[in-house]
Formats: C-alpha cells, structure tokens, sequence
C-alpha cells in the first residue's frame, strides 16, 4: 500500500475507532458498570487563577485575548502607573535634600571638633597662668608675714589669683559646650541618615507598586475570559484577567457511599468523554471529600445513608497535559470509571483506547 492509500484510508479508521469508542461508552452506560469497578458523571476542571491588580487604577493595555495560551512571566496586562512616577520622582528629591542634610551635619561635626580643640588649648594656657598666679600668691603671702611685702601688693596677688580661676571656668564650659556641640552634630548626622533611609524605603515602595502595575502569568494557562478591558478603572485586588492552568486538569464527579468508602488516594481512573468517545484518558484519585456533598433531609436508616454522595476528583496526569495541551478544554463532560479492586483487569475496549 503506498503513501496515498494510507492518506485515503486514515480518516475511514478514525471513523472506525470513533465508532467503536461510541458503542463502548453507550454500553457501559447502559448495561452499567463490571464487577470491582464504580463510574460517576463529571466534568473536566482546572485550576482557575485570577490575575487582578494589586494597587487601584486605570487599566492601560491588556496584551492577550481570550483563548490564548501564555506562559509563566509572559506580560498580560498593565495599569497606568503616571501617578506613581510623579510620586516616585518626589521621593528621590526628598532623598537627594535628605543625603545633603547628612554631609552638612558631617561637615558640622568637624568645625565642632575644631572648636573643641581650640576650647582645649585655650583651658591649657588658662591652666598655666592660673598655676602661675597661684605661685606668685603662694610667695607674696610668705613675704608679707615677714613685712617683705605690702598689703597692697598681696591683694592685687589675689585678685590675680581669682581672675585666673574664673578664667580656668570659663574655659572648661567652653570646653563642655563644644563637646555637647559635637553630639549634638552627630545626632543631626543620625536624624539625617534616618530620613535618607526612609526616603529610600518609600521609593523601594513605590517601584514596587510599579512593578506590581505590570500583570504577568504565574504559569503557563489559556486566557478563559476577560474581566475587564482596557480604559476601565479597577479598585485594589480587581479582577482584570482569567486564566486556567491547564497543568492540572481533572474531573469531579460523585459516588455514593459504599462506594466511596473503597476508594484511596491513587486509585486507577479512566475518563471517557462525551466529545471524544473512542478516547480513554488515565487519571488517579486525588481527592475523596470527608463529608457528603448532598443527603436526603433525614438519615435514620441504611437504605438512607446509601444515598449519600462524596465528591471525589480524579486528577490527569500533569506530563500527559503537557503533551497535549493544545486539545485540552475544561468543560467538558464524560464518564469517570474507576477501578475499585485492584485486580480486576480493565475492560479491552478501555484500554485499548488508553491514550499513553
């Protein structure tokens, strides 16, 4: 057979294993289900992800439409950010006043230090005309005991003496004033490196407001639907776009309790679909609910707790999503068929439709 007959001849099997797959589904609807196995309807599920803006505004540009695929980082939208910028550039002018306000307290503190050393050499010479002084009373107070000296030349001595020691104080307050001086131009430098460093938290805050006003994808997905569109206006935590990640697909369907109760986490699925009947998708359990999702309004006997129904979901592989993502929908709904005795072998035609 050459090329061309295996071209003419494909969509007669498609329609041939399509066939087959309908009278498969319809027969285990209608002649219900084989020993150690359970089925419930569903419909395939993803995980929904709402991007939305973080800080209120108007919406500037949206760069997907409904029903593409993006991928993690990939920009959707962005909200008009003018605002922020003029904040943003009125914080790094308060930064720039608060760094000049840093080096003139520095330059303060050293013209402090200047005036202290001045204060220390001018207590020194103060300190020595003092001692000078103080000898020279010392001596004229010797003198006059002896009348070597007159009285008026002794009280001049002390008079000496006393506006040497008023002096001597005087210096050591200056001395004390230029040394608060510096702490006081070291604690301007502080207040000043403290408002630097607000100024820059503010600005961080502001870029990151900013950046926040750029939406991207957290992961790969389709675009489902959009909730806003471009020029609208929409408050913190707004919903502008609706993704669904098509990594993590599954069906959600219901059993009731006896069957329920034998299932585990990891149990063998099969979904077969409405729209592709002559297709059998593998799934394993992920979740059985531990509370029934609906009862009658009284449960008093066994014949009643029978009817009560546990959600379970039965989750796609995530690399057998990857590989074929592009006909994966949500929506959908199908047949979950699961394997309740783990020795019962599948049916054929469920397995010989198995997608791997």
């Amino acid at each position: 057979m050459n090329f061309k007959t295996v071209k003419r001849a494909m969509p007669l099997v498609i329609i041939v294993a399509a066939i087959g797959g309908f009278f498969l589904w319809d027969s285990l609807k209608a002649d219900g289900v084989p020993a150690g196995f359970a089925a419930g309807n569903g419909r395939i599920e993803a995980v929904e992800i709402d991007i939305a803006a973080k800080t209120p505004g108007r919406i500037a540009k949206i760069m997907v439409d409904e029903g593409d695929f993006v991928v993690a980082g990939q920009v959707l939208a962005r909200v008009d950010t003018t605002q922020l910028e003029v904040t943003l550039r009125q914080a790094e002018a308060q930064k720039a006043q608060a760094e000049i306000s840093v080096e003139t307290a520095k330059i303060t503190i050293l013209q402090r230090e200047a005036e202290k050393r001045a204060a220390e050499a001018t207590l020194a010479q103060r300190q020595a005309t003092l001692d000078m002084v103080e000898k020279q009373l010392e001596r004229s107070q010797k003198l006059a005991a002896s009348n070597a000296r007159s009285e008026q030349v002794l009280d001049s001595d002390r008079a000496a003496a006393l506006g040497a020691k008023a002096a001597f104080s005087a210096g050591e307050a200056g001395l004390a004033a230029s040394e608060a001086a510096i702490q006081s131009a070291k604690a301007m430098v502080v207040q000043a490196e403290a408002a630097v460093m607000a100024t820059q938290a503010a600005i961080d805050s502001i870029k990151v407001q900013i950046d926040d006003s750029t939406l991207v994808a957290p992961r790969d997905g389709r675009v489902q639907y959009l909730v806003a569109q471009e020029g609208e206006i929409v408050g913190a935590g707004g919903r502008i776009i609706n993704l669904v990640d098509l990594g993590d697909v599954y069906m959600t369907f219901f059993l009731p309790t006896s069957q329920a109760g034998q299932i585990g986490i990891g149990t063998d699925v099969r979904i077969v679909l409405d729209a592709a009947p002559g297709i059998t998708v593998p799934a394993k359990v992920s979740f059985v609910s531990d509370v029934a999702q609906f009862t009658p309004k009284t449960v008093e006997t066994e014949i009643e707790r029978e009817k009560l129904m546990f959600r379970i979901k039965a989750q796609i592989d995530k690399a057998l999503l990857q590989e074929y993502i592009q006909q994966v929908k949500t929506g959908l709904p199908g047949m979950a068929y699961v394997r309740m005795d783990p020795q019962a072998p599948w049916p054929a035609d469920l397995e010989a439709a198995l997608i791997k």
